[in-house]
Parts: structure tokens; sequence; C-alpha cells
């Protein structure tokens, strides 16, 4: 009796179940699978179609962690190129900006030749759709958690279309050289790999929550009169009733009496902000103490990490892309300033008051609890901090001199990083 399998359809049929058994695994390790899916998207700046793709993907596979990491990461990147194309068709002069240190400012945006008119609502509507943008990444985000994660990238090689003209010409390298500060100013970018793991995801998931604190605080208030009479610093068309403002030349320079010096000194003066939203300055509380636990579990999750493969925040074992290294005293200081700020935001400790004959403090969760108009002046002089001194425990210049220390005099360029 002759067997009905033959030797050659034995191995067919072992080459083809290994040929099943390849496509199972590939499907679920990405990384066998080649580069993850939303490279190419970020690659030639395509955000809307790569949003959409990895949507459609994820319906049909949504444990795919890496698919829902790279997806909140395009999410991200996509708000800061819509609030670039923003700042640049309202013909943004990013230079003022960096000189006074607004991150919202900073964006590196081409020159525009054809800017249009900005109004006060329209400033406004500017960071609403910021915040849209980041609060839909955020929600992604914190759907990974999978402590196998790895997301490859290239971020050296991201590119966004800033101009919105359709082409996606300007590198993400570019604008992150903007941001850096001290040590890590001088890092040569280059293509910037970077393997993102699930301390990662968490990390990006703490900056969404760390720039819709800022935008809701910014939207808690009407800036209108600031607008009006200092917007022209920034943007060449402005609807004020000060039209005489849209003169100021586009470029500074060393004219001491130049007619902007007064301008500069009108837009300090006018940081003052009625309140507008009582329910914006709680929600920013709200994502403040969401950064603190994030930061806390992604460092929880660092510290587990056992390999070295192009880390963006390293732990002591590791080596980090940008080559700063991060001992263990710096993490124990970064996460002895998390308790500090925790206890500070629920009310615990007290900011000491700065007027002399006054051993109160102040209690930095009613700012935003039980907020009034804002007054830069007012608060300089101690007058606005009134409303929320009491008596209590001090945080003390001890522990900010020690961590200052710990960090090099960098802290707060390294918090910047460590988020």
């Amino acid at each position: 009796m002759i067997c009905p399998v033959s030797g050659n359809s034995i191995q067919r049929t072992l080459f083809f179940g290994l040929l099943g058994q390849l496509f199972l695994v590939g499907m679920a390790c990405p990384l066998l699978a080649g580069p993850p899916m939303v490279e190419p998207y970020l690659l030639q700046g395509n955000y809307s179609g790569g949003e959409k793709a990895l949507l459609d993907h994820l319906k049909q596979f949504p444990k795919d962690a890496e698919a829902r990491f790279g997806l909140g990461a395009l999410q991200f990147i996509h708000s800061v190129e819509g609030l670039g194309q923003d700042m640049y068709r309202f013909g943004l002069n990013p230079d003022l900006g960096a000189s006074f240190g607004f991150p919202f400012f900073r964006m590196p945006v081409p020159v525009n030749p054809k800017p249009e008119e900005i109004d006060y609502e329209k400033f406004r509507s500017l960071f609403s759709r910021f915040m849209e943008g980041l609060t839909k990444a955020e929600k992604t985000l914190a759907l990974v958690r999978d402590p196998k994660i790895k997301l490859p990238l290239k971020m050296g090689l991201v590119k966004m279309d800033l101009n919105n003209d359709g082409k996606a010409d300007e590198y993400l390298k570019t604008i992150l050289a903007r941001y850096l500060t001290g040590r890590a100013a001088n890092i040569p970018l280059g293509e910037m790999a970077v393997s993102f793991d699930q301390g990662d995801a968490i990390w990006l998931q703490g900056y969404c929550n760390l720039l819709l604190a800022m935008g809701s605080v910014i939207l808690a208030h009407d800036h209108r009169e600031t607008f009006e009479v200092s917007a022209s610093l920034f943007f060449p068309k402005v609807k004020t009733p000060f039209g005489f403002l849209n003169n100021i030349p586009r470029r500074m320079d060393n004219q001491l009496f130049d007619e902007r010096i007064f301008d500069l000194v009108a837009f300090v003066h006018m940081w003052r902000f009625p309140l507008k939203d009582q329910k914006l300055m709680v929600a920013a509380l709200g994502h403040l103490e969401k950064v603190i636990a994030l930061s806390r579990e992604s460092w929880a999750s660092i510290l587990e990490e056992t390999d070295n493969d192009m880390e963006w925040v390293p732990n002591p074992k590791q080596t980090g892309v940008m080559g700063i290294s991060v001992p263990r005293p710096m993490i124990d200081g970064w996460l002895e300033f998390l308790d500090e700020a925790q206890s500070l935001l629920e009310g615990k400790k007290l900011i000491p008051f700065w007027r002399a004959g006054d051993n109160r403090g102040v209690n930095l969760r009613r700012v935003f609890t039980h907020s009034r108009d804002f007054d830069a002046i007012l608060w300089v002089q101690g007058t606005a901090a009134n409303p929320y001194l009491e008596n209590g425990e001090f945080t003390k210049q001890a522990t900010w001199g020690r961590l200052q220390r710990i960090f090099g005099g960098e802290f707060f360029g390294f918090a910047a990083w460590f988020n």
C-alpha cells in the first residue's frame, strides 16, 4: 500500500506551515516585520494620511501597541506642526519670542511674505486648536502600556510643513534645537535614531499634559487689552485700535531709543489678565498633577530596563542618544523634586512669602482653585499674593539649592528633558 502523503508533499506542508508561523510572528512582533508602520508618514510629513492609516489598522489590530504608540507620536508632532502653520500664517517673528523665553512663540517658522491679519479671537483659536491636537495625542498615548514595546524612529529625519504649502521641507530637529539649552544645546542631532520604549510613551503623555496645563492657563484669562497693545511686536498685521503699532520694523537692531523699546515696556506693563474661566485653571492644576504622576511612572519603567538600545531617556546603566549620562543621584534628586512639587500643588507645603515682616506662605493650590485676575506687577510687589497667604510648612530653599548642585546648575534644563 502506497502512503497517500509523499515525501515531497510532507516538505511542502512543512514549508507552508513554517511560512504561516513566520507570518504570525511578524504580526506579533513589529520589529521583525521591518520599520514601524508610522515611520514613512513621519519621514514624508504625511500626518493626515498616517493618522487615517494607523486608525484603520488599529480597528483590525487593537492590541498592536507599537502602532498605537506611533499614532500617539504622530498626533503629537502633527499638533506641533499645526501650531507652526498658524504662527506662519500670521507672520510670527520668533526672535522676540525666543528672547523673552516664551515657548509657544519660539517656533522657527519661515518668514511669511504675505501674512494674514490676526485679531484677538484668532489668537485664542490658535491655542484652542493646538490643545485639541494635544488632547487627542494624550488619549492615544494613555492606552500604550506594554513593557516590551519598541518604536525605533529616526527623529532627526522627521519632516514638517510649517508654511502649509503642501511640501514637508522642515525638519523636526530644527524645532528641537531651538529649545535645547545647557549641555544639550551643543549636541549634533544628525538623523537622531531613537528606540522609544514604554517609559518614553509615558514620558510623551506627560509632556502633552504639561503643554495642556500651559495652554489652559492662557485660555483661562482674557488677554485682549495686552494683545491690542503688544501683539504687533510678534505679528506684522494686527487688528488693533492702535494701527500705528503695525509699523514696527521686523528686525531688532542696536538703536537705543528705537520706538520698540517703549512697546516692550508697554508689553510688560500690560501683564494683567482678567480671569475668564475658573474651570480652566482647575483643569491646569489637574494636568500638572498628572505630569507628576506620569513622571514617576515613566522613571519606574526606565529604571527597570536592562537593555541599552538607542535610549531617549537613559537609566544609569544605559547610554542615551544625546550622550548625556544620568547617574542615580540625579534620578533620586528628580524624584525628590516630584515629591516637593506635589506637596506644593496639594497645598501641603507653602511658597515662602518674599516680603519682610510676614511669616506666612503662598498656597499654590489655591492659586489654581480660587483664582483671581492676574497682575504680574502686583505679584512681584506682593499684594496679589495676599489672598493665598497662610501659615504652614514651607518648601525649603536648601532643597532647591541641593537640586541645583545635583544637576550641575542646570536643573531647569534637565527638568525640560526629564519632564
